[in-house]
């Protein structure tokens, strides 16, 4: 409960997918920044729905990289906001 308080209150965005790139996690600030709240994200896939076409295969390989533990670091994801605009995260 500690550790899930602390992601959620972070003052960074924090957000987790799983093997499929499913969201698995989304805290409060990546909710701010995007407009999405981790309810309406929970489940869907990141990398098809919310990442602009020109750099899913990049997204792609970052997060399956950290999937197996080998860091990225320095790595801005273009991410589509609920308004329609792109951010980096």
């Amino acid at each position: 409960q500690e550790l899930q308080t602390f992601i959620d209150t972070a003052n960074a965005p924090i957000f987790g997918t799983d093997e499929h790139m499913m969201v698995n996690e989304w805290n409060n600030k990546v909710a701010e920044i995007t407009g999405f709240t981790s309810a309406e994200l929970l489940g869907k896939s990141l990398v098809d729905e919310f990442i602009s076409v020109d750099y899913r295969e990049a997204v792609r390989e970052v997060l399956g990289k950290a999937l197996i533990g080998d860091e990225t670091t320095n790595f801005e994801m273009p991410i589509f906001t609920k308004a329609g605009t792109r951010v980096d995260l």
